[in-house]
């Protein structure tokens, strides 16, 4: 079975974490909620979220996601144990995923040169070199992106896809009404 982790820092965004835990669950995929530094994690919108486990830089993901906020998102980017962290991930081929703000994990990590991507608007100019595109979600290789809240949803079932559940997506996004509504 896939693993998949959602890194928090103090202030990021729990549409974009909490959409993407609630799905992989809803599919059966294990998903932890990983605190940077304490077993609770505030949000950007002051809500106190409890951790599943604190940041271990030798811990093992196969998909590992950066949701936006702020100050999260620039937390999550400031931090070298993430850096060091992502480029790991993206070095073993593994998936990365990041959105609203959270791609500028990714920028600052050095892995946007020449990869098509998205993000909130206004987060351009740190996405080195990357091919910026204006779509909900956006896959290039291992690396998925996406806008910000109101794509939390298509973000988190694209994640699923990629993972190797697309079976599952079709079932999961039927009973939470997102076809009927959305798609």
């Amino acid at each position: 079975m896939k693993k998949v982790c959602v890194l928090l820092a103090e202030g990021f965004e729990e549409i974009e974490a909490l959409t993407v835990s609630d799905i992989m669950r809803r599919a059966d995929v294990t998903c932890d909620l990983i605190s940077m530094e304490d077993e609770i994690v505030k949000s950007s919108h002051g809500l106190e979220i409890k951790a599943d486990k604190i940041f271990d830089a030798d811990m093992e993901y196969d998909l590992v996601v950066i949701p936006g906020g702020i100050p999260g998102a620039t937390n999550l980017r400031d931090d070298e144990r993430v850096i060091k962290f992502v480029k790991k991930q993206n070095k073993e081929g593994k998936l990365l995923a990041a959105i609203c703000a959270g791609p500028i994990v990714l920028g600052k990590s050095g892995l946007t040169e020449g990869i098509n991507m998205t993000s909130y608007p206004g987060y351009e100019d740190e996405l080195i070199n990357c091919e910026y595109l204006e779509e909900a979600v956006v896959v290039d290789k291992n690396i998925i992106t996406s806008r910000g809240p109101a794509t939390a949803m298509a973000f988190s079932y694209k994640l699923l896809e990629m993972l190797g559940y697309e079976h599952k997506v079709e079932a999961i996004s039927s009973g939470m009404l997102y076809k009927m509504y959305i798609g």
